[in-house]
């Protein structure tokens, strides 16, 4: 299991600004001291990633360790995003949890087959957020072991190489 002792950055798309800040809390809550980023709609979530747009000019852009992204919000929708950052090598293995209000089983086999890493509907609770967060913390922090980021992976053919030579 990987060690839950470095600071992460979870960055989250939502329109709703006053869920942002419900995640914000329930984060401190649940006692994790992992940086939470907020973006907008789509769009900026692909200018946070990118850093283009208002992220171009030297405003804090860390590479997120995971994505919360919800579907409705305007200019690009979570839909649109999914299916946009999992079609782009350099952020298609970056988790994506989708944390949105819908529960139709539409939109949850289409997340799935976008390649989404969970589906979880928003908690009516504070506490119900405390607690989804805990969980989410715990299973992307210390449970399973998260890719590293593009600057230190090996390609493809490193790995056939070395595979080839050993």
């Amino acid at each position: 299991m990987s060690a839950d002792s470095q600071r992460r950055i979870i960055l989250m798309a939502d329109d709703d600004a006053e869920d942002c800040q419900l995640v914000r809390d329930a984060l401190m809550e649940s006692g994790s001291e992992h940086e939470l980023r907020c973006v907008r709609d789509g769009v900026e979530l692909f200018d946070y990633l990118r850093r283009a747009g208002e992220y171009a000019n030297g405003r804090p852009a860390p590479r997120p360790d995971i994505i919360l992204l919800d579907f409705k919000m305007p200019r690009m929708d979570g839909r649109e995003a999914l299916a946009e950052i999992k079609s782009d090598p350099q952020f298609r293995q970056i988790p994506v949890v989708a944390l949105t209000t819908s529960a139709a089983e539409d939109d949850i086999g289409f997340s799935y087959d976008l390649g989404v890493n969970s589906f979880v509907s928003k908690p009516t609770s504070f506490r119900q957020w405390v607690e989804i967060l805990r969980i989410l913390s715990d299973y992307w922090f210390r449970v399973v072991e998260l890719p590293p980021p593009p600057s230190r992976k090996k390609g493809i053919g490193d790995r056939i190489m070395m595979k080839d030579e050993g």
